[in-house]
């Protein structure tokens, strides 16, 4: 891969939808990247945090992945997680995504057995990218959930013109003084895509010019004009609009974690069902709360919204 593809705009990672008895609803996914289309949205970011991916067995990650790749949304660059504490595993999806014309497959740090230095990690990632030579290959980083701290900078350097197929690194993280020395890596080699929303704005002054986040399902809106504002040089209102997707993030905080995601979903009008344990749940109850205080943050101003979704806030 001589030239990398550089992603400049937002990445969903879709959430997973689930029935009420929690196996899959897949026949939600075509509806669900029209939904994204229609908020000019540049790609999914399929079975990542967000769509539970840790959470499916090998069988769901493998329906989940056709799913995706059947569906006919061209302006939507799709890429699988595939990796995974089984390195077998991920070079089978990865080439099951290849077969499913995916754009990039993520590989994630072994969570269990660790790696131990950024050459271990670069090796992982190598082994998955040589398994589907065709497609793309972005590391996720996301030190928080997976325990590993290796520095991306000694990645990239571990990893630099060995994996031709090596697009970048999904940087999941709040080191923004590392963020820019992997940016600028090799003259600006590599595609940094940004993954933490609610610094995004930082994050753009740093140079970030895609980003791969849960909250662009829900509220795109936001971030469409935050980048709009900010390469205005307004920055007066690309605070405002940072202050709003901070408003948001905040919500999933005070309703119990990752699973509000769903319930943001559901306000919008695609609802996805609930979160497998032992991610907790919102109660009815605490459902009605939260839809107060979407009020209370005027959401449905910025709500991502369709003809699909009428883009009202349910009840």
């Amino acid at each position: 891969m001589t030239h990398i593809h550089k992603i400049d705009g937002l990445v969903a990672a879709p959430f997973t939808p689930m029935h009420p008895d929690g196996s899959l609803n897949l026949d939600l996914i075509p509806a669900y990247a029209q939904f994204l289309e229609q908020n000019e949205v540049k790609g999914a970011f399929v079975g990542g945090s967000t769509g539970e991916g840790v959470s499916l067995s090998f069988t769901e990650k493998t329906e989940l992945l056709r799913a995706w790749g059947q569906v006919e949304a061209p302006s939507l660059q799709k890429i699988m997680l595939v990796g995974g504490t089984s390195l077998a595993e991920s070079c089978e999806l990865a080439k099951l995504a290849a077969e499913n014309h995916y754009d990039a497959v993520a590989v994630l740090a072994p969570f269990y057995f660790k790696p131990t230095s950024a050459t271990v990690l670069a090796d992982f990632c190598i082994a998955v990218g040589e398994a589907a030579p065709e497609v793309g290959v972005y590391f996720y980083h996301i030190p928080a959930l997976t325990g590993v701290s290796v520095s991306m900078l000694a990645f990239l350097e571990a990893i630099d013109g060995r994996l031709p197929n090596f697009r970048g690194i999904k940087y999941t993280h709040n080191d923004l003084m590392e963020y820019r020395q992997c940016l600028l890596f090799a003259d600006r080699k590599y595609d940094l895509l940004w993954g933490w929303d609610e610094i995004f704005l930082a994050a753009m002054a740093m140079g970030a010019r895609g980003a791969v986040g849960s909250t662009f399902n829900y509220a795109a809106p936001v971030y469409h004009e935050l980048m709009r504002a900010f390469d205005a040089g307004d920055l007066d209102r690309a605070r405002a609009m940072q202050d709003q997707s901070i408003a948001i993030v905040r919500l999933l905080g005070k309703y119990g974690g990752i699973a509000t995601g769903k319930a943001y979903m559901r306000a919008v009008g695609l609802d996805c069902g609930a979160f497998r344990s032992p991610v907790q749940n919102m109660s009815a109850e605490r459902y009605t709360e939260f839809l107060e205080d979407l009020e209370r943050i005027q959401f449905n101003r910025y709500a991502s919204r369709s003809a699909l979704t009428e883009g009202a806030v349910s009840r």
